[in-house]
């Protein structure tokens, strides 16, 4: 979320995003736009009488007390020229930056369930339905889910005993992690399923004995039953009364029906294992403790000089430097392919309480634009590019050169769209046992590249301003970007002559 402080720096960064994301279009209540400095939403007539009514409710201000609830205001005419006199527009404070369900971990995707169950319980309490149950209405601020499409609270009859948004639930948020639990399938594949999985698909791919298992037998056994039957699919509730005579009775049921929820969502959540990269700072033996000490050190000396107050960790593993960057007062977000890692960081951004938003995406492969005209959910480097005030790779452009085949020039090129100013590199030697592990006999191609190559191929992007060399022969770099006014802050860490 913006903060005080760094809103002008990110205008021109969140005008190019706000240009290419297309204003929504699905809701018939209203529409969101972005604009450089705010998520503003307009509602349309014949829903203005409701969403006044849920801005004056008691709810409304106790879910966004909670933080499970954007914040939302009235939207001045005078602050912002797409108003025009007469309409009604909502003002969200902007969540940076947007990240999608395909780019959660397990343990993200449970906490988003989780957070929507919660304000649906909470709305059943206060005469209210939550009529909308998709992972699409989530963003993470930090490692905290917060829901963010207002429109989807509306009053509830007192007397009904069915939550309309059940089976959305089910098949977005439930199904994706019951099928990456006990077949495999990656949450990644919900990029290509906004509406998620029928019980039917995931009842045809399970074995018999999680076909009967208590969580699943009504949400899939017995779901994938009644929908071969021909009853409505989209209805997909729980059977029973659709209403009763007793608003508490109702009130009741309803309660229980979510309580269900709960249960089977801590049960389908799988537990993320260890991976090769979740333990590699453990595991590592090319640093020494003194390498390790000299490259912290480094890092906090930067952040101590320049104070940036937005990084970027590219390839954060299981998030060392993001938390270094974090305590020094920056927000983070931390990048890595590597889901197991990721989900660690998470964990420890959340019990520390840091500003670290941790997505599972790969920089050299980065998740797609998608949806209408590819302009619905955008592409993530749309959403990263010009956003940060310094970039951190560390030990990373080895594996660009060596397993993506990436030249040196277009990581430079890549470099120079995400940082505004700073970047850091650590750079692995050909000599280094890491990359001569991925070398794998094209000494030809890539035995040879220098710290040289590097600087030359970054000169049209960077300039050098700071190095210094680790014992085990890797290289840390501080860049400056090609065109920034000259900040000297006399920093010199140990051992580190200047450039």
């Amino acid at each position: 979320m913006i903060v005080n402080g760094s809103v002008d720096s990110l205008q021109s960064g969140f005008a190019n995003l706000a240009s290419q994301a297309e204003p929504t279009f699905r809701d018939p209540a209203g529409q969101l736009l972005l604009t450089a400095t705010h998520a503003l939403r307009r509602i349309h007539p014949s829903a203005e009488g409701a969403v006044r009514d849920f801005l004056a409710s008691p709810l409304r201000a106790a879910l966004e007390r909670s933080g499970d609830l954007i914040a939302s205001s009235i939207a001045a005419p005078e602050r912002h020229t797409c108003i025009k006199p007469g309409e009604l527009w909502l003002e969200h404070p902007r969540v940076e930056p947007i990240s999608y369900p395909w780019e959660w971990t397990a343990a993200q995707w449970r906490a988003a369930a989780e957070l929507t169950l919660r304000v649906a319980a909470k709305a059943v309490e206060a005469g209210w339905t939550l009529k909308d149950a998709t992972p699409l209405n989530v963003l993470f601020v930090g490692t905290r889910p917060v829901l963010v499409d207002v429109l989807s609270l509306e009053r509830r009859d007192p007397r009904s005993t069915v939550w309309l948004a059940y089976g959305q639930f089910v098949r977005t948020f439930l199904l994706p992690l019951v099928a990456a639990k006990h077949l495999k399938w990656p949450l990644q594949a919900m990029l290509f399923r906004r509406d998620g999985y029928e019980p039917t698909a995931i009842a045809r791919a399970l074995p018999v004995r999680h076909l009967l298992h208590p969580r699943l037998l009504d949400v899939v056994t017995l779901a994938s039953i009644l929908e071969g039957s021909g009853t409505d699919r989209r209805q997909n509730r729980p059977r029973g009364l659709s209403s009763a005579c007793d608003p508490e009775l109702a009130r009741h049921i309803l309660r229980r029906r979510i309580a269900r929820l709960e249960r089977q969502i801590a049960y389908a959540a799988p537990v993320q294992g260890p991976s090769q990269w979740s333990e590699y700072t453990q595991s590592a033996s090319h640093y020494s403790a003194a390498d390790v000490e000299a490259k912290q050190q480094f890092i906090r000396s930067v952040l101590g000089c320049y104070r940036p107050a937005r990084v970027l960790d590219i390839g954060a593993n299981t998030g060392s430097y993001s938390v270094i960057a974090a305590e020094a007062g920056a927000q983070v977000v931390a990048l890595d392919s590597d889901e197991a890692a990721i989900d660690a960081l998470w964990r420890t951004a959340a019990v520390k309480g840091l500003p670290i938003t941790a997505l599972a995406a790969n920089i050299a492969r980065p998740t797609p634009a998608a949806g209408w005209r590819n302009r619905e959910h955008l592409g993530l480097l749309d959403r990263l590019n010009g956003g940060f005030d310094l970039v951190l790779m560390l030990a990373v452009i080895h594996h660009l050169i060596l397993r993506e085949q990436v030249p040196l020039r277009l990581v430079g090129e890549l470099c120079a769209a995400l940082t505004r100013r700073w970047l850091v590199v650590e750079w692995v030697p050909p000599a280094d046992p890491m990359y001569r592990q991925w070398l794998r006999g094209r000494d030809d191609l890539y035995g040879n590249l220098s710290e040289a190559d590097l600087l030359q191929a970054f000169a049209p992007f960077f300039h050098p301003r700071l190095r210094t060399v680790l014992s085990n022969q890797r290289v840390l770099l501080l860049f400056e970007r090609a065109g920034s006014a000259s900040e000297a802050c006399g920093i010199r860490p140990p051992g580190a002559p200047q450039a």
